[in-house]
């Protein structure tokens, strides 16, 4: 008996998408629409018949995850302590799938971030690729090309196997324009889409044929693991001490049980904004605009507002977003290079290569509003039931104003409620937690005052979501509300 488990492959920063998607919260969490890709992703497995879910993370979005799960009875969360690509991901994964399923566990590996449709195909594909992988082909799938793109690996196809199966003849790097010109007149040559089907023990059995230093180091690493809840984390030495390495380099390109399943539909891996551009509808001039954005006399322009009017007259080809800390203008043919700019803020420790100004937190969220000189103002949003950690400052001062909902405070001995247009006082280094005890969103404005508002001057006491009790992780912008 065969039990499907879909590994959802969480990690990734998406630095050709700044500035939306920032390291502190990647394009996978943002909602694009409606939804975001992770969320999209989890949809698209809730059509097939699966006994749990994985998804493999990392301890800065581990609570990103927890929560777009939150609905699901069998879904566990392993977090890397530190990114070693795909190889050792899907590692970490099957030796979990093998502890959990009932018989032969097959892995469904798929990315978060990636868009398709019509999603019937590609359930449909899962379902006839199934039997293969139950006699042990390791399957990936791959889309049958629509132009010459440069921006993706290929897949050769090679002999018919059965069921709209193929042998892999061999993989291609992200080629130039002309040799993609040539690989889509072959007609045999498709997409790398990056998603694979295979039983867990014969991922294991390749891995430790071809890279045994990966299968060693990893098997060590789960042995060596922690539960807690949802969150399953590998011992950290000997994760760390993993080569890094992806599945297509350590397994696929060397194995000979390797077959690919074309997929004919319409997919995009959204790894850069010209691939927005693509799947945006666009006016009669070939406008993309995505947000409040007014245009005259523009032609063929990818334009992204997140809050403010953007406006642009007579230009062409350019791509604009705009985000409330920072403006990206680029040529529409160099916005893969949008990275080096993300290296460079990086490099100079600014705040705007990590994290937005509004921040996700386990409880919630905040958004800075203003800060100068001895003072800065949030808007702190904590969600029915959620709480803060119980925690003081030494150089500041806090002043709490409720604009919606009630807060529980708690304020050295005493808790009291605070409710809708009242205001609670928080004196320098006065033990305190705020919780929302009510139905709705708890929505306040913090303001706070002192003489030094970095993130070390947090000292957490207590919390309910087991983050460390001294501040002693970075923060990107060094001013992390609780």
């Amino acid at each position: 008996m065969a039990s499907l488990f879909p590994v959802i492959l969480c990690g990734g920063t998406g630095s050709r998408l700044w500035p939306l998607s920032r390291s502190g919260q990647p394009k996978q969490f943002i909602e694009f629409g409606k939804n975001s890709l992770l969320t999209d992703t989890l949809a698209r497995c809730a059509r097939l018949e699966f006994t749990r879910l994985i998804a493999v993370s990392n301890e800065e979005h581990r609570f990103y995850v927890k929560d777009a799960v939150r609905q699901l009875p069998a879904a566990d969360i392993i977090l890397e302590p530190t990114q070693r690509n795909t190889a050792p991901a899907i590692a970490l994964a099957a030796f979990r799938a093998q502890e959990a399923g009932e018989g032969q566990a097959l892995l469904l590996v798929l990315p978060a971030d990636h868009r398709m449709a019509p999603e019937d195909v590609f359930v449909e594909a899962v379902h006839k690729a199934l039997p293969a992988a139950s006699e042990g082909r390791l399957v990936t799938f791959g889309i049958t090309p629509t132009a010459p793109a440069t921006g993706f690996g290929y897949i050769i196809a090679g002999a018919a196997l059965s069921d709209g199966l193929y042998a892999v003849s061999r993989f291609q790097e992200k080629p130039d324009a002309a040799t993609a010109r040539r690989l889509l007149g072959s007609g045999t040559a498709l997409w790398n889409s990056g998603m694979f089907l295979f039983r867990a023990d014969c991922y294991l059995e390749q891995l430790q044929r071809f890279r045994p230093d990966i299968f060693d180091a990893v098997s060590t690493a789960w042995q060596g693991r922690r539960t807690d809840g949802r969150f399953l984390r590998p011992a950290a030495a000997p994760f760390r001490a993993c080569p890094t390495d992806s599945i297509d380099y350590a397994i696929m390109e060397r194995t000979d049980r390797a077959a690919v399943m074309p997929l004919q539909l319409h997919w995009n891996d959204l790894g850069s904004w010209e691939a927005f551009y693509e799947i945006s509808p666009h006016d009669e001039n070939g406008n993309a605009r995505q947000g409040d954005v007014m245009v005259e006399d523009c032609r063929n322009c990818y334009l992204h507002s997140t809050g403010r009017l953007l406006a642009a007259v007579g230009v062409e080809d350019l791509t604009v977003v705009e985000t409330r800390d920072a403006v990206l203008v680029a040529r529409r043919d160099r916005v893969q290079d949008v990275k080096r700019i993300v290296q460079r803020l990086e490099q100079e420790r600014r705040p705007e290569h990590a994290q937005h100004p509004r921040v996700c937190r386990p409880w919630g969220s905040y958004e800075r509003l203003a800060e100068g000189e001895r003072f800065q103002v949030k808007r702190i949003v904590v969600e029915p039931g959620e709480e803060l950690s119980l925690q003081k400052h030494y150089h500041r001062a806090e002043h709490w104003v409720v604009v919606g909902g009630v807060a529980e405070v708690t304020l050295g001995e005493q808790v009291r409620l605070v409710t809708e247009n009242e205001s609670i006082f928080i004196p320098q280094g006065s033990l305190h937690r705020l919780r929302n005890p009510g139905k709705l969103p708890l929505l306040l404005i913090e303001i706070q005052t002192g003489s030094y508002l970095g993130v070390d001057d947090i000292v957490r006491i207590s919390d309910a979501y087991g983050r460390t009790a001294t501040p002693s992780e970075p923060s990107a912008d060094h001013k992390e509300t609780q």
